[in-house]
């Protein structure tokens, strides 16, 4: 039997997969946590087992259970969690983009940063470090633990059924369309964030020329005497 052959709704090692990677892929990134749930889909795609929403709800609750323990980290554990996470360039960089994107977006963040590589670790973090409100954050990671799984497990399911009798290529093209989607998420963010430094360059730029001038545009529009 092959590998993915072994990952059905009747395998203890199936819930087990669904529940432990993505909770622990919030702490060591480099776990494969919506690979593993992609994989899911794609060997039970031929499967209506109704056990098969019961493998979901697992993947649901690990994600859940990996961000409120990476939040619980870095709340208890604050120096040590800086020293290891936020110390390097790239480090310092992402829980300054966390802390700032927090401020405007705050829940949506969250719940966005699930689709963002790397985000769900700098974000869920910076929340405990900075104190971010718990039921707020509990909330938010619930909403996005369920659409997640559901995403990944969807996605992973289309794939095996297109490739029913190569479900290795459904694998690949499954994890292939989830990292597209990730890029285009990862390019409107950048997008986005282009724009909102163009407009704060120009915004400055104004305030500049404003101060040159000598006067305010309250001044500029009820001149006195």
């Amino acid at each position: 039997m092959s590998l993915l052959g072994s990952l059905q709704v009747d395998s203890a090692l199936s819930y087990l997969i669904a529940f432990l990677v993505p909770a622990l892929d919030a702490i060591f990134p480099a776990l494969p946590g919506e690979s593993a749930v992609i994989a899911l889909g794609v060997a039970t795609a031929g499967s209506t087992d109704p056990r098969i929403a019961l493998l979901v709800g697992c993947a649901a609750v690990g994600a859940f259970a990996g961000d409120n323990l990476s939040y619980l980290l870095g709340r208890r554990f604050g120096p040590a969690v800086q020293r290891r996470f936020f110390t390097t360039p790239k480090g310092i960089k992402a829980r300054a983009w966390a802390e700032r994107s927090l401020d405007r977006y705050g829940t949506q963040l969250i719940v966005v940063c699930r689709f963002i590589p790397g985000g769900r670790t700098a974000v869920t973090l910076t929340c405990g470090l900075t104190g971010y409100p718990r039921r707020r954050f509990v909330a938010a990671t619930a909403l996005a633990a369920v659409i997640w799984a559901l995403y990944a497990f969807f996605i992973g399911r289309l794939g095996g059924q297109a490739f029913e009798d190569n479900p290795w290529l459904g694998l690949v093209i499954a994890f292939g369309a989830s990292i597209a989607v990730s890029a285009v998420i990862e390019a409107i963010r950048r997008l986005l964030a282009r724009r909102r430094r163009r407009a704060g360059v120009e915004a400055d730029a104004n305030a500049g020329g404003i101060a040159a001038d000598g006067e305010s545009p309250l001044t500029a529009s009820h001149p006195t005497g």
